[in-house]
């Protein structure tokens, strides 16, 4: 059985899904929800209380479930699971990866935990500029697609009348991103003035951080640099008189 409601307004689904789980569940009750909300506000964000197993979805439910997931792939903005099924949770944590919005999963007991994160900011980007030649780029938290929204725009109105910039991007406080959409927006913003670049600080403690610095030389010919997180006034001055 699959019941949905409403969770304060029409962008906010909550969808309660208990064994058996057939296909008629999916196609005369979540499937039109899905379809009217996203009707009435473009993107939703989604709690899905899953009392239940892989064994207690029929074939056709299954069927459907994959059917759903590629006809609404852009029309989620997050996704919130609870499951105490150990095999659910497997499958979310594989998958979840692919989907091109935050996917966050928690137990039965931490329903209320999965309401608020729906609902919080995840993370924020801030652009300064730390001189006329120089802009430092930090990210803070879990960011999602939604944290892009407007970034373009500063940084064109930052380097407006710019022909080169260094950049420091410090990612101290930064605990990656939330899907490949919001991945697919942060290259979007970074290499709209990759050509403007002459030199890029990557400062942090995070291991893939040294190596992104290497990718980035290689892969756009950037003069770019790895920083321990203790070493962000280094990075900086790096950036800005090349010592």
């Amino acid at each position: 059985m699959i019941e949905v409601t409403e969770a304060g307004g029409p962008e906010f689904l909550e969808v309660r899904m208990t064994a058996p789980i057939t296909e008629s569940d999916y196609t005369d009750v979540l499937t039109p929800a899905i379809d009217r909300a996203i009707e009435q506000a473009e993107n939703i964000r989604l709690l899905v209380i899953l009392d239940g197993g892989p064994g207690d979805f029929t074939a056709g439910a299954m069927w459907q479930d994959s059917r759903m997931g590629f006809k609404h792939w852009r029309g989620f903005d997050r996704c919130a699971i609870a499951t105490d099924d150990s095999t659910m949770k497997r499958l979310i944590s594989v998958f979840g990866v692919l989907m091109p919005c935050p996917v966050a999963l928690f137990g039965l007991s931490e329903a209320d935990d999965a309401r608020r994160w729906l609902r919080e900011s995840l993370g924020s980007i801030q652009i300064d500029a730390v001189d006329d030649s120089t802009v430092c780029v930090r990210l803070m938290g879990k960011l999602d697609s939604e944290i892009y929204e407007g970034k373009s725009e500063d940084l064109d109105n930052l380097l407006a009348g710019k022909s080169q910039f260094g950049l420091v991007v410090d990612l101290r406080e930064f605990d990656g991103w939330q899907g490949l959409g919001a991945l697919r927006d942060h290259f979007a913003l970074a290499s709209a003035h990759v050509k403007q670049l002459t030199r890029a600080a990557i400062v942090g403690d995070a291991g893939w951080q040294n190596m992104a610095s290497k990718v980035g030389k290689h892969a756009f010919g950037v003069n770019a640099q790895h920083f321990s997180a203790d070493d962000f006034d280094k990075a900086v001055a790096w950036v800005k008189t090349g010592e």
